[in-house]
């Protein structure tokens, strides 16, 4: 293949969501597999509903993905400018072509006769289609109604019989009857192109050799196809992705949870997990792999691979597919990764930067997310308030309880050196000594010291904890055994 161009093209009304992000990776990794070009380009003629925050966010998503473009609206290029705002000039000529060429015409039909059609469709229970009442006018009568101030759009002549046929990539041929359709507008009354007029020009004119979108767009194309043919443009190649469905193969909200990519940044999940993730909506090499590195995605991506059913969103996937990548991280760029929070919450300061790796390094693998590790990293740097509550019924709620947590105060108040081994040794020597399972010393204990229940190897947690942190929560855990067992299970707050 020589000379591939293509374009991301959305409309800054929002956030960029997981589809959107699907849609750019896509093109992205089959215009770097082919050594082509991948374009920006901002569809922003919605002027009511287009914000510039939302334009910005979508360049920063996508910057963070790491899906890096060769032209667009903020680096340029040489078939720019990649607004469509800034593009007016350039469509009023294609408009104009197809004016002079008879191939579209003027249409004065006020909202009011439109609606009577609408209406008396819907009468004869019938699909509407606009009646082609301004189709006939002479050039000479539009101009002069042009020149009285009556507002008008433009209108595209649609052929009336004969069928329209979408070359898809991934579908394989798709046929429209052009009977479906009436001559729709390509330019509204205030002279601004239509989204299917603006897109052609704008792919036409910035040379996109392939355009990949969503599945939501194959009911475009025909009449894309349509003003292609009308203005004599070579057509570039189709390829619509299918669409990304809920778990309960309804439509994707955000109901069932996070959808857009500020949200998963937000959360604290790596771009590199997420671009995984996402090439896996709907491609496959039929190879047992899940995870893929970047490289790995451009020598391997094809359309020939791309399913025709929808994907399936499942957020399990995504959060276990990041626990893998953070897994993989070296311990640098995982306390980078948590430093902005844990400095805002007053857990990294320039003196415990050691025992805040320490820390890290004992609960990284029992975390998915960067959330869910500043959670289970929260004893090691806050006092512990509240006891896991069926922790309390199985741990201090037993006679033998406080027995326990005596012994092991004792322990810990005699160890010389604080070691995790040594710590070991002692309390199974504790153990055997009393006749008890090392564990009837151990869970309460891990109680005592986290809050919770399940946690990192208790002596290795005991070791960074430190010995005097240690033996202030086993006080403060026996005083609390004993108002537990004085007056009963009334709630497991402390302070």
């Amino acid at each position: 293949m020589s000379n591939i161009r293509l374009r991301f093209a959305p409309s800054p009304t929002g956030a960029l969501h997981i589809g959107g992000a699907r849609t750019a990776l896509f093109n992205w990794l089959f215009a770097r597999q082919h050594g082509g070009k991948f374009i920006l380009r901002i569809e922003d003629t919605d002027f009511r509903r287009s914000r510039e925050d939302s334009a910005q966010g979508i360049v920063e998503g996508l910057s963070w993905l790491g899906l890096d473009w060769d032209e667009g609206p903020d680096i340029g290029g040489p078939l720019g400018p990649y607004r469509q705002s800034e593009r007016g000039d350039i469509y009023s000529h294609y408009l104009q072509e197809l004016l002079d060429s008879g191939q579209a015409y003027y249409c004065f039909c006020t909202p009011e006769e439109l609606q009577k059609e609408r209406e008396e469709a819907a009468q004869e229970k019938r699909d509407y289609k606009y009646g082609g009442r301004c189709r006939a006018l002479k050039p000479e009568e539009a101009s002069e109604m042009l020149q009285a101030g009556k507002p008008a759009v433009i209108r595209l002549k649609v052929p009336l019989d004969g069928n329209t046929i979408v070359p898809d990539l991934i579908r394989g041929d798709v046929s429209f009857s052009n009977a479906l359709f009436d001559d729709f507008i390509i330019a509204k009354s205030d002279g601004w192109p239509t989204y299917n007029f603006a897109v052609v020009v704008d792919d036409f004119s910035m040379q996109i050799s392939h355009v990949l979108r969503a599945e939501e767009h194959l009911s475009n194309t025909p009449r894309q196809l349509l003003i292609y043919r009308a203005l004599g443009f070579k057509e570039p190649s189709f390829a619509h992705l299918s669409m990304i469905l809920a778990p309960d193969r309804s439509k994707l909200s955000k109901r069932h949870g996070a959808i857009s990519v500020q949200e998963f940044k937000n959360q604290g999940y790596l771009p590199e997990a997420l671009v995984n993730y996402l090439a896996l909506l709907g491609w496959s090499t039929g190879k047992d792999i899940d995870i893929w590195n970047r490289e790995e995605m451009m020598r391997e991506f094809s359309l020939e691979h791309i399913s025709k059913s929808p994907a399936i969103y499942d957020l399990e996937k995504l959060a276990w597919m990041n626990g893998q990548y953070m897994m993989r991280l070296d311990i640098e760029n995982l306390m980078t990764l948590l430093a902005p929070q844990a400095r805002q919450r007053g857990w990294l300061n320039e003196d415990n930067s050691d025992y805040f790796q320490q820390a890290v390094e004992l609960v990284r693998n029992r975390a998915k997310t960067r959330d869910e590790l500043l959670d289970a990293l929260g004893y090691f740097f806050e006092e512990v308030k509240q006891y896991d509550e069926k922790g309390v019924k199985k741990h201090f709620g037993q006679q033998k309880a406080s027995t326990m947590l005596s012994e092991v105060l004792e322990i810990v108040s005699n160890m010389g050196s604080f070691s995790a081994a040594e710590l070991e040794e002692a309390f199974r020597q504790q153990a055997q000594e009393l006749e008890i399972k090392a564990a009837d010393l151990i869970h309460p204990t891990r109680l005592a010291l986290s809050g919770r229940t399940a946690t990192p190897g208790l002596f290795e947690l005991m070791e960074v904890l430190g010995q005097e942190k240690c033996i202030s929560r086993l006080e403060k855990a026996l005083v609390f055994i004993a108002k537990l067992t004085t007056h009963g299970p009334e709630g497991h707050n402390h302070r």
